[in-house]
């Protein structure tokens, strides 16, 4: 029988929320763990918890929580106490169990006692500067396969579910990790949809970086996502208006209201796009008053690839344009690149069969 490879974002995604030890390390770390997993992370909390953090984190409504904290060898208080204060607030969301290696068995026992569902795998963080993402994205998707895809009613029956292999970001970014490793160079990929903007870079690793005095405390991934849930060009197009006008760049006019015209449908694209990219190499504060973390250096990248529907449908090229010409947004665009539109979207097909059939899936990458 033919063999039947589905990816879903369906029920919204994957609601991620991150609770470490530090803002600027752990919780850093497990944020872009989590990204990298396909996940949108609608909440991150640092420290020990209490009954506000609590309250903050039962607001966002997460479906699955990584908990993180201390390196191995390290912190193993804040790991215990969270799962504790997890156990005991009666959110009984499933949790991911991703911290310091000796509180890991207690932190899970606490919660299995209390009927959390939970999945234990390696640190995030195991030591300072070492950011180990690969044990926390399968654990992650296994949850998403199982509590989101499986417990959201999806489906009147179980063959849905059943298909669903992992999130659709997470295929996208196995897809643009195996097309940088087919054309050895760094490659960007920005995904504008009606919703969100996803961006994707996959740069080739710098030893000076992962391991001189200049690197991260959290971990560099080489292979990295970034989701902006405010910005699409359809439910998301006041989004793309707003963040223009924080960015001060001209926003598109959309007071004719939606089915929007091919020219506000572009106008939006880029928009988006631009502002997406500017985000994800910019990188994010953690907290108010924290500096920005997590910003990416996409000079040398050597392929950029344009997704999403407007994209495919003849506005590729002027998002692009638009995208690689942005010189006011804090910072630098690749120098020398080729520019191409996954018209057929195989970046996500490519990166389910990459593990089964990677023959089939390397062929579909090299014929962008």
């Amino acid at each position: 029988a033919d063999e039947l490879f589905v990816c879903s974002s369906a029920g919204g995604g994957l609601r991620l929320a991150v609770v470490g030890y530090e803002s600027l390390v752990t919780a850093e770390a497990g944020h872009r763990v989590g990204l990298s997993a396909g996940a949108q992370v609608v909440h991150v909390a640092a420290g020990l918890l209490d009954g506000k953090a609590i309250a903050a984190l039962r607001a966002a409504r997460p479906d699955v929580i990584l908990l993180v904290g201390g390196t191995d060898g390290g912190d193993e208080e804040t790991l215990r106490h969270n799962a504790g204060r997890l156990a005991t607030s009666r959110m009984r969301v499933p949790v991911v169990v991703a911290g310091n290696a000796d509180a890991r068995p207690d932190a899970a026992r606490v919660l299995t006692e209390r009927g959390v569902p939970v999945v234990v795998t390696g640190n995030v963080l195991p030591r300072i500067g070492v950011l180990d993402a690969l044990p926390a994205r399968a654990a992650i998707r296994e949850m998403f396969l199982r509590h989101v895809i499986g417990g959201k009613r999806l489906s009147k029956g179980r063959r849905f579910a059943s298909l669903v292999r992992c999130a659709t970001p997470d295929a996208v970014l196995a897809g643009v990790s195996l097309l940088a490793d087919e054309t050895a160079a760094g490659v960007l990929v920005v995904d504008v949809g009606g919703a969100t903007t996803d961006v994707y870079s996959a740069l080739v690793p710098d030893g000076e970086l992962e391991h001189g005095p200049q690197r991260d405390v959290a971990g560099t991934l080489w292979r990295s996502r970034t989701v902006e849930g405010d910005l699409g060009v359809g439910v998301g197009a006041a989004g793309v208006v707003a963040a223009a006008a924080t960015e001060k760049l001209p926003g598109p006019d959309i007071s004719g209201g939606r089915p929007y015209d091919v020219a506000v449908d572009r106008a939006l694209a880029s928009t988006a796009a631009m502002i997406a990219l500017r985000r994800h190499a910019r990188g994010h504060s953690p907290g108010p008053g924290l500096p920005r973390t997590g910003g990416r250096d996409l000079r040398d990248v050597r392929l950029v690839v344009g997704s999403g529907g407007v994209l495919r449908h003849g506005g590729g090229q002027a998002v692009l344009d638009a995208v690689l010409g942005d010189t006011a947004g804090g910072w630098a665009a690749p120098r020398q690149v080729r520019r191409v539109v996954d018209t057929r979207y195989v970046l996500a097909a490519a990166g389910m069969l990459a593990e089964d059939h990677p023959a089939v899936a390397a062929a579909l990458v090299n014929s962008l």
